[in-house]
């Protein structure tokens, strides 16, 4: 049974710390937190041995009623594995502390990619992370695209990638974020940094990203032309997609047009926080003009990235193989809609 600790219990720490519940071969041994707030409280009523991330703030847990087990140093100690689940920047400056204590680690999508020994996606390149002392989990974005790639890459050979992102300006919780009445290019530049991002997965692809935000929270929305090296029937890529557990071909007769019905849905289907760990691909979009194929896929940035933590869980402990830790995540966390 291994021993995961969670620093950080934010939008991905609470998530990853559920989903690691779920695992016949983990438990949570703790979460971490900078501060008493109301996840910190949840964290207690969930069950979870809950410690100071910051010595200095230590006492402020006590004083809002809030037990500590101990400083985030024991933690980490403890731990087999950590997942580095804080705000961007923050994972690169705890690696020392992981270090020191000989802990592999886990560290997301918005750290360099320079901060681990290899970026991390379930369905790409599980094996590269066996063993491995520091993973990045690449991001929800990254995620996102080379869940798709993969397939057709193996499938028909892949030429080019050009994928515009529509990003939302902030997660539902994150009030400081906008545009609030807005259409930013974001960057103005070509590429937008996921497609480098893309490359710590795929070496060797050649692809181009464009990237903006707009005024919503619910969900990205990707736009994707992939030219393959082969002509293919839009059927064919559909019944491909089909055989991909993490991709969710939304049916036209759903009537599913837009993030919202898709949140929705998952809602309706009993998802927990309505979470959508799955690309969300439009089933009608997908389409081929000769070699180019296109479609539109939808991404659910607080979770998709979820189940891919526990598989690199497995990885860096060398508890399964990519079949088996896929299989096991998907059944206990009700992946495939």
């Amino acid at each position: 049974m291994q021993q995961v600790a969670i620093n950080g219990y934010g939008t991905i720490g609470k998530r990853v710390a559920d989903a690691v519940r779920q695992q016949p071969d983990m438990e949570v041994l703790g979460v971490a937190k900078t501060r008493p707030n109301f996840e910190a409280e949840t964290a207690i009523e969930k069950g979870f041995s809950l410690y100071a991330a910051v010595e200095d703030r230590a006492d402020q847990f006590g004083e809002a009623g809030l037990e500590i087990a101990g400083p985030v140093e024991d933690l980490v100690e403890a731990a087999d594995v950590v997942v580095d689940a804080t705000p961007s920047g923050i994972g690169a400056r705890n690696k020392e502390l992981y270090e020191e204590y000989e802990t592999p680690a886990l560290y997301q999508g918005g750290e360099d990619a320079d901060v681990a020994d290899v970026s991390f996606n379930a369905r790409s390149n599980f094996e590269n992370a066996t063993d491995a002392d520091h993973v990045r989990v690449v991001s929800c974005n990254t995620t996102g695209l080379s869940r798709v790639i993969a397939p057709l890459q193996e499938a028909y050979g892949v030429e080019k990638v050009r994928a515009t992102l529509v990003r939302r300006g902030g997660d539902p919780g994150q009030t400081d974020r906008g545009p609030i009445n807005d259409i930013l290019p974001d960057p103005v530049t070509v590429p937008s940094h996921h497609g480098p991002d893309v490359e710590t997965i795929f070496p060797d692809l050649d692809i181009d990203t464009l990237g903006m935000k707009v005024p919503a929270t619910l969900m990205h929305m990707h736009s994707l032309n992939v030219t393959l090296e082969e002509e293919v029937d839009p059927s064919d890529v559909r019944e491909l997609f089909a055989d991909e557990s993490r991709l969710f071909l939304i049916p036209e007769r759903m009537n599913i047009d837009g993030s919202g019905k898709l949140k929705e849905y998952a809602l309706d289907a009993g998802r927990p926080r309505g979470d959508l760990w799955e690309n969300c691909i439009w089933e009608k979009s997908v389409s081929t003009v000769g070699t180019d194929l296109y479609l539109f896929q939808g991404i659910h940035q607080e979770s998709d990235v979820v189940p891919e933590n526990i598989d690199a869980i497995r990885a860096v402990t060398g508890a399964a193989d990519a079949e088996e830790s896929i299989e096991t995540t998907n059944e206990t966390l009700g992946i495939g809609l």
